[in-house]
């Protein structure tokens, strides 16, 4: 019998959005639990790690951190990579989108204005490009349409996703700047699945 899916996030892409690809990727039907926040407070510490998003499996087994729950769904679903390396690659991929969200958070989470100012302004200007430049000269090494090896990978859901936030939410322009990833997220949008998912979603603002 098929696995049942509840993924519990708040009403946003965020942290949950990759995942959300993942299933549509996939085709497997899944509940799309989403929470406001007024209702996070009563949640939080009935959760794992008093933290979204997680993912509850046949209504019994609750999975949180949402890099576990992406690898686990992608190695189910063959979306990890082809070989133990390739899968290693994804997911160096996958860690270092993740220091690259730990410094938009320092810059999105900071009370003083004028200090809030100064670290868009180096996220935007030194820190990004770093990461984008490094993702940008992977795409360009491996010998194919994707990150790694020559399938679609969580990698590639996972740098799309975070093209479309850094976009919405610190830096317009990112697009424009790194052509190369540009047609990497289009190239992710325009496969089937995820496309029927995006025109289909819930629009939130980030």
């Amino acid at each position: 019998m098929a696995e049942q899916y509840k993924l519990t996030y708040f009403n946003i892409r965020g942290l949950a959005e990759p995942i959300r690809f993942i299933l549509a990727m996939a085709g497997v039907p899944y509940e799309d639990n989403r929470i406001e926040r007024d209702a996070w407070a009563e949640l939080k510490p009935k959760t794992k790690w008093g933290q979204l998003p997680y993912l509850t499996i046949n209504g019994e087994i609750e999975l949180a951190q949402s890099a576990a729950i992406g690898r686990y769904l992608a190695k189910k679903y063959k979306l990890a990579g082809e070989d133990d390396l390739e899968q290693a690659k994804a997911d160096e991929i996958i860690d270092a989108l993740s220091d690259l969200r730990s410094e938009w958070r320092k810059w999105f989470s900071q009370a003083d204005e004028a200090k809030k100012e100064e670290l868009k302004k180096e996220l935007v200007e030194t820190i990004s490009p770093r990461f984008f430049n490094k993702l940008t000269s992977i795409k360009e090494a491996n010998d194919g349409e994707w990150l790694v090896g020559k399938n679609v990978t969580w990698a590639d859901i996972h740098v799309a996703v975070t093209l479309e936030f850094f976009e919405s939410t610190a830096d317009p322009e990112v697009l424009t700047k790194f052509p190369v990833l540009k047609a990497l997220k289009e190239a992710v949008w325009s496969l089937p699945q995820i496309k029927e998912w995006i025109e289909k979603r819930p629009q939130t603002a980030m």
